[in-house]
């Protein structure tokens, strides 16, 4: 196999991913041509600023991928479909397959894949054993396949890191299933980063599975008491035999960051022992070493220092049905007349959500917010990516930016768990006599009869927080203007 002459181009899918997001611009600075795939290009919006050129392309819909692929040396397959729920598996084969055959037929010359540790077998996890079987089924492809297998990976933004500093920060006692005893061998991001693009340039590794790690063998239990020192703090651990890894993720889901979506594959996968058996790798292409502690300590500095370049929120969770805005819609519009022109109304709307709040009836939110996770649904804590700039696909706590004008409007979808579709508009406009206009508009698309009844009955509630919102985002608008004029 011959190597692809540097520079070459290369292709990143999962690119609104967490690995993709950080991979995309290290590719870059390499001095690489580096295309991202994403079914919406606009929420790219980031790595385009860093020199990523930005590309539509949908591996559920191949016909989408040809003229992303053309031209392309190498592509990164870093897509999976867990947050799709219980179908996840079935849509990673068909995904894969559908990829393979387009860098097939666009003659790329290497696909380049990110997979999970794991002994084969059947007490492998759904999780694990669906990563693994994406490895195979890109390699039944004709283009050869490096594939990498990883545990853990500790970075600021990962959901599994989420999940270990949640449960350390929150809980001084902890009551675990077995599982924590289980051996895991934790991977630093930067480390996975540096294996992603030490492959591009290895000729051993093409056609390999290889193993990556950071080379340390723990527990998760000592990886919890770790990373608890780290944030000054110390744990008691429990260990009892009676949680199955359905009461573990629904407790998971209570008091971590991560939904039970994501938890319940997470936790199953936790039972199995992800440990690198093959360290051919690191002869191959030298990664400093990391210890966890070291992983852990780097990643919290990152959460300090301010917003995150990628988080494991930037994939659609999907829990919101998909509207199609025929039949039956129901919603409530509130419109407010503003003493403030309309670039400040509407940066008081962007700073909506996460810390800032909701301007009006913020305990009810939060209540909501706690019964969607009772549910098993995304709720708040989620927050925001960045606590003022907004990108079409960000997650603000239980809704998601389906639509975003600078200036101008803001339209978010719900994926709290909700019986139908619904999604809350804000749209500001200049008045031609001075001041500006808000717009505020919910609709929702009910589900069947329950949809219905879900709307008819919190209709009162509805009514009043939305009115409340309104007047409550004028009033900020206007006080942070006047504040604004008695500091000049």
């Amino acid at each position: 196999m011959i190597m692809p002459p540097e520079p070459a181009t290369i292709l990143v899918t999962g690119a609104t991913g967490y690995i993709g997001g950080r991979l995309a611009p290290r590719l870059v600075r390499q001095g690489y041509t580096v295309r991202a795939l994403a079914r919406d290009p606009r929420r790219l919006g980031s790595l385009a600023a860093a020199g990523v050129a930005c590309v539509a392309g949908d591996v559920l819909r191949p016909e989408t991928l040809a003229p992303a692929l053309a031209g392309v040396d190498v592509a990164y397959y870093l897509i999976h479909s867990m947050e799709a729920g219980p179908d996840f598996a079935a849509r990673d084969r068909e995904a894969a397959a559908n990829f393979a055959a387009a860098c097939a037929a666009a003659g790329v010359r290497r696909i380049i894949y990110l997979g999970g540790l794991g002994r084969p077998g059947p007490a492998l996890s759904k999780h694990l054993a669906s990563r693994q079987e994406v490895g195979d089924v890109l390699r039944a492809g004709a283009v050869p396949v490096t594939e990498l297998r990883a545990a853990i990976i500790v970075g600021a933004g990962s959901a599994s890191f989420e999940i270990i500093r949640d449960l350390a920060r929150k809980l001084p006692l902890m009551i675990c299933p077995r599982w924590v005893r289980s051996r895991c061998e934790p991977i630093a991001l930067d480390q996975v980063l540096a294996y992603l693009i030490g492959a591009l340039r290895e000729p051993r590794t093409i056609g390999e599975v290889l193993e990556i790690g950071g080379g340390e063998v723990l527990t998760y239990e000592a990886m919890m008491r770790q990373c608890a020192l780290a944030l000054g703090k110390r744990i008691r651990i429990l260990v009892v035999p009676v949680l199955t890894p359905r009461l573990s993720a629904y407790w998971l889901n209570l008091v971590t960051s991560v939904p039970m979506h994501i938890a319940r594959p997470l936790v199953e996968g936790l039972r199995n022992d992800v440990v690198t058996t093959d360290q051919r790798i690191r002869e191959w292409i030298p990664v400093a070493p990391l210890t966890f502690r070291a992983a852990v300590a780097r990643a919290l500095a990152e959460e300090y220092a301010g917003p995150l370049a990628t988080r494991w929120t930037g994939a659609a969770a999907g829990a919101g049905a998909a509207a199609s805005w025929t039949g039956t819609v129901v919603g409530d519009e509130q419109r407010r007349a503003a003493a403030v022109p309309a670039a400040a109304l509407f940066a008081t709307i962007e700073r909506i959500g996460g810390a800032t709040g909701w301007y009006y009836g913020d305990w009810l939110w939060r209540l909501r917010g706690l019964v969607d996770r009772l549910l098993g649904g995304v709720g708040m804590r989620r927050g925001r990516r960045d606590p003022v700039a907004i990108a079409v696909g960000d997650p603000i706590d239980f809704w998601r930016v389906e639509d975003f004008v600078p200036g101008h409007l803001l339209r978010l979808r719900a994926e709290m768990k909700v019986p139908g579709a619904a999604t809350l508009e804000f749209a500001v406009e200049d008045q031609p006599g001075g001041g500006a206009v808000l717009a505020q508009r919910a609709r929702f698309q009910p589900r069947g009869v329950w949809g219905r009844v879900y709307w008819n009955a919190l209709r009162p509630l509805h009514l009043l927080v939305f009115r409340g919102m309104a007047d409550g985002i004028v009033r900020a608008a206007e006080a942070g203007a006047t504040a604004r004029s008695a500091a000049s």
